[in-house]
């Protein structure tokens, strides 16, 4: 269920794998996502038993979720946050969450973009993020790290979790140079030698210049058969998750 589980004083955090799950194949089992072809009972099966084991007592009403769309945009979860949707979920478009309420999961989905975990233990802040190639460009790392900042947050850790690497992530040359452009730290090469991004190296470069502390526990996504990679299997994919919470 879990590629890692850690905590981090009051807070709990993970990253989900692809087992452990209900869903057939092509998605089994555990796919976090809610679309994308999969039979909508299974993805709910998925997230209960996820938030049974991750949070257990809580359940998905305590799970705050986004339909995320590569963007800036990060919304507060609180007692006036956004609203439940018909799953029990917190429902907002976005690719970040920060929230200072206990007891609150905040989750984001990934299939090969990096998946972002963070938290000032001391202000009682955590704030997760969804973070591609689109997401470097437009800042969404450096806007979640913001938002907490606002709400309280001076001393920041992030962990890092699994996503694609770049020796895998393969792209045209025009879009390697418009990317590295805004981040120059995403140049890479591919292993057989051709122009890629390194997403992961992008997201540690905009966090480190934030003075965040960064912990790196992720794996390729398109070498990890244990985890799913839209770059490996394309629209036959599922989702895995990133999780973090502040225990009541």
């Amino acid at each position: 269920m879990y590629a890692a589980r850690l905590t981090h004083g009051p807070v709990e955090l993970a990253f989900t794998d692809r087992h452990g799950g209900v869903s057939g194949a092509p998605f089994d089992s555990l796919n976090l996502s809610w679309s994308g072809g999969d039979d909508p009972g299974a993805m709910a099966e998925n997230h209960r038993l996820l938030m049974d084991d991750f949070a257990p007592g809580d359940g998905v009403q305590r799970l705050a979720e986004l339909g995320q769309v590569h963007g800036s945009d990060v919304l507060r979860v609180g007692p006036a946050g956004p609203r439940h949707d018909i799953h029990g979920h917190l429902h907002g478009i976005g690719d970040g969450l920060v929230t200072t309420e206990p007891g609150v999961t905040l989750s984001v989905r990934a299939a090969d973009c990096v998946p972002v975990l963070l938290a000032d233990v001391g202000a009682g802040v955590i704030g997760a993020c969804h973070c591609g190639r689109p997401g470097v460009v437009a800042g969404i790392v450096p806007a979640t790290v913001a938002a907490m900042r606002e709400l309280g947050a001076s001393s920041v850790t992030a962990w890092l979790g699994p996503h694609v690497c770049g020796a895998c992530y393969e792209v045209p040359r025009s879009m390697q140079h418009e990317v590295t452009a805004v981040e120059p730290a995403t140049a890479a090469t591919t292993s057989w030698g051709t122009p890629s991004l390194d997403v992961g190296a992008g997201v540690r470069a905009q966090l480190e210049r934030d003075g965040v502390e960064v912990v790196d526990v992720s794996r390729c996504t398109r070498e990890s058969p244990d985890l799913f990679s839209y770059r490996r299997e394309g629209k036959r994919s599922g989702r895995q998750a990133g999780l973090v919470r502040m225990t009541p």
